[in-house]
């Protein structure tokens, strides 16, 4: 390993294509779940290489979606919503059947011999009872039809969009896999003949097939207990203010015949009082 993260004799694209691949594929299957932060330092380490090919790969995979960057925070694995994923399945109605139609215009012997070889494997893995490997098997189905339709601009979105469908949705079982299949076969036959038309709409069958449950969808907060039901006690009547006992009058003072000299008075009992 060369010090810039690249193999000896191997230029730095080819590593960072490399560690881009690594991060994609470990994001899809959930070992990087949505959220998680992506240090470029860590991620090195991970893979084995430098920084350098690390900082391309996120650059790649924040182009692609998979991975968003926060000011102040670096890159994260990016939160899609259920919105963004339903319109991932609107633009693969859309894709797709162009995708076939188009092979069935361009494709080459070479595609023609792998797709029917798909289709031959597919239909074996069925009747062994081996059903877990047909989800890779249309895999390859889908990006070697792609491929047939020789247009690097048609095909680089649909693989891109085959990624991400398969990042935020969980497969399900067909209900009915040998009914996909033969409409796989049917697809294959159509391309061989260049039927555009009938490729069109046989790929539409196919698009719009269940694709499963969302996966990012966030818990629901916890729901708190409700409080037990208690009768409110009524309050309590405000205190009424107490009322304070009047002071008893002064006995009254007995007569001596004289009078009371009242204090400043300058009336006539003051003089008489001093005479």
């Amino acid at each position: 390993m060369n010090g810039d993260g690249t193999a000896p004799g191997a230029g730095r694209r080819v590593s960072a294509h490399a560690v881009c691949t690594a991060v994609r594929d470990d994001i899809v299957s959930g070992v990087l779940p949505p959220g998680t932060r992506l240090v470029e330092e860590l991620l090195a380490r991970r893979y084995g290489v430098s920084r350098v090919p690390v900082r391309e790969a996120l650059r790649t995979l924040a182009s692609e979606g998979f991975v968003t960057t926060r000011r102040h925070a670096g890159a994260c694995v990016a939160e899609p919503t259920a919105d963004e994923a339903a319109d991932l399945l609107d633009v693969r109605l859309l894709l797709e059947p162009l995708g076939a139609a188009r092979a069935a215009q361009r494709r080459t012997e070479a595609h023609l011999r792998v797709l029917r070889g798909l289709v031959r494997v597919g239909r074996d893995r069925l009747a062994a009872g081996r059903p877990g490997e047909l989800a890779r098997l249309g895999d390859w189905f889908d990006e070697t039809l792609a491929q047939a339709s020789g247009s690097p601009s048609l095909a680089t979105p649909l693989t891109q969009l085959r990624r991400k469908i398969a990042w935020m949705y969980a497969p399900e079982p067909a209900a009915r896999p040998e009914r996909e299949w033969e409409v796989c076969a049917a697809l294959v036959d159509a391309v061989a003949r260049r039927d555009a038309e009938r490729a069109r709409e046989l790929a539409a069958v196919r698009a719009s097939r269940p694709t499963g449950t969302f996966r990012h969808t966030p818990p629901a907060p916890p729901r708190s207990a409700p409080a037990p039901h208690t009768v409110p006690t009524p309050p309590a009547p405000p205190a009424q203010p107490t009322r304070s006992a009047r002071p008893a009058p002064p006995p009254p003072q007995r007569n001596s015949g004289a009078a009371t000299p009242v204090k400043g008075c300058r009336g006539p009992a003051a003089r008489m009082s001093a005479s």
